[in-house]
């Protein structure tokens, strides 16, 4: 594949991790914060949803790399669906369960587990010159805060 992730392409990039360390960071405040209280359920809520639609974008770019492919395109747009049902599947044991501190644990790590495709998107190709540049950053800190937003909520939680 030709191209080259661009500097505006990264400087987005980086801009989306703004709302999980909004997220992790209030969650971190609010459990000693009465004052923050009422506002916690909501913001809990956007630490888990929000990466779970990154989860999605991610394999829509899978999706869309696998649909320039002529041979294994069955098999790289059936990996390119995973992101999107492991985010339906955490969000529905989240709501299931009410362990929002575990769900955040699950989906942190879920995101985490997305480099090993990008990288074998680099290794054949089909991603641009500096995509794990901007993709290992981006997983491990979404990856990261997301897991330390569950951390913090602990087990059982019952915020949200």
């Amino acid at each position: 594949m030709s191209g080259r992730v661009g500097r505006v392409a990264s400087m987005l990039g980086f801009a989306g991790l703004l709302p999980p360390l909004a997220t992790t960071a209030a969650i971190g405040v609010g459990r000693g914060d009465p004052g923050l209280g009422t506002l916690l359920g909501p913001i809990v809520g956007l630490a888990v949803l929000y990466p779970l639609v990154i989860l999605s974008f991610l394999g829509g770019m899978w999706w869309g790399f696998a649909m320039r492919r002529d041979a294994g395109q069955g098999r790289s747009a059936a990996i390119a669906v995973v992101p999107s049902l492991a985010a339906v599947a955490l969000l529905g044991a989240i709501g299931v369960t009410g362990q929002v501190g575990w769900g955040l644990l699950g989906i942190g790590a879920a995101v985490l587990l997305t480099l090993p495709v990008d990288r074998h998107l680099v290794a054949t190709g089909e991603a641009p010159a500096g995509w794990m540049a901007l993709r290992v950053p981006l997983s491990v800190g979404l990856g990261g805060l997301t897991i330390l937003a569950g951390a913090l909520i602990g087990s059982p939680a019952t915020i949200y």
